[in-house]
């Protein structure tokens, strides 16, 4: 499979299909995902495998997907605190779940959902634990979201900043009130300011 056809096969396009003919399609399906992700550090046994293909057997499973990405290498030689992003050295790899739905299977969307959750679980002797580390692209909203009224409390927001960045979340707090101290860029699990239960008064 060369490049361009992975990239296809990830946007759930056959790859078969004739590049001009898809640059010329500007009509898109669209695709629904959820995705989480959990990092190991010690080799899944054999059993653990088998036991993950068993989620692929149902109708939830048919178009998702199981993706380990190696994390040795160079990957280990940078210190999780140079930039945001920590997973580094003692993680063998990263491993992602995905399910993917089409429009028309809408109504189906909690099915797809609990795949994800389910399988999550089934992966919690097999990952570490301590942490339950994730990764931040893949928006991981089952581990803790925004009030309602868009005002998050350190505390509240640490939950799921710890899982995403480790002990680089208390820097980012930090540039956060220096930069943006209102909250005014903020989205479901943002890095929230040290004073962020200013009143709509100062806004």
């Amino acid at each position: 499979m060369s490049w361009i056809q992975s990239v296809l096969y990830f946007q759930g396009i056959p790859i078969e299909a004739l590049l001009d003919q898809i640059l010329l399609n500007r009509t898109i399906a669209t695709i629904y995902i959820n995705g989480r992700s959990n990092y190991v550090q010690s080799p899944i046994p054999v059993n653990g495998i088998e036991g993950i293909w068993k989620f692929f057997y149902g109708r939830e499973g048919q178009d998702s997907m199981v993706v380990f990405y190696p994390y040795v290498g160079r990957m280990a030689e940078i210190s999780e605190s140079a930039i945001p992003f920590p997973h580094r050295a003692g993680n063998l790899f990263k491993l992602t779940n995905m399910a993917f739905w089409q429009a028309d299977e809408a109504k189906n969307t909690e099915g797809y959902l609990s795949w994800t959750r389910k399988i999550y679980i089934y992966l919690t002797p097999y990952v570490v634990n301590s942490l339950r580390a994730t990764y931040f692209n893949y928006r991981d909203l089952d581990i803790g979201v925004m009030n309602n009224n868009g005002k998050t409390s350190y505390a509240e927001a640490r939950i799921w900043g710890l899982k995403y960045f480790k002990s680089n979340f208390d820097r980012l707090v930090r540039v956060k009130t220096i930069v943006d101290p209102k909250n005014f860029v903020r989205n479901e699990q943002s890095i929230p300011p040290l004073h962020s239960r200013w009143t709509n008064e100062e806004d």
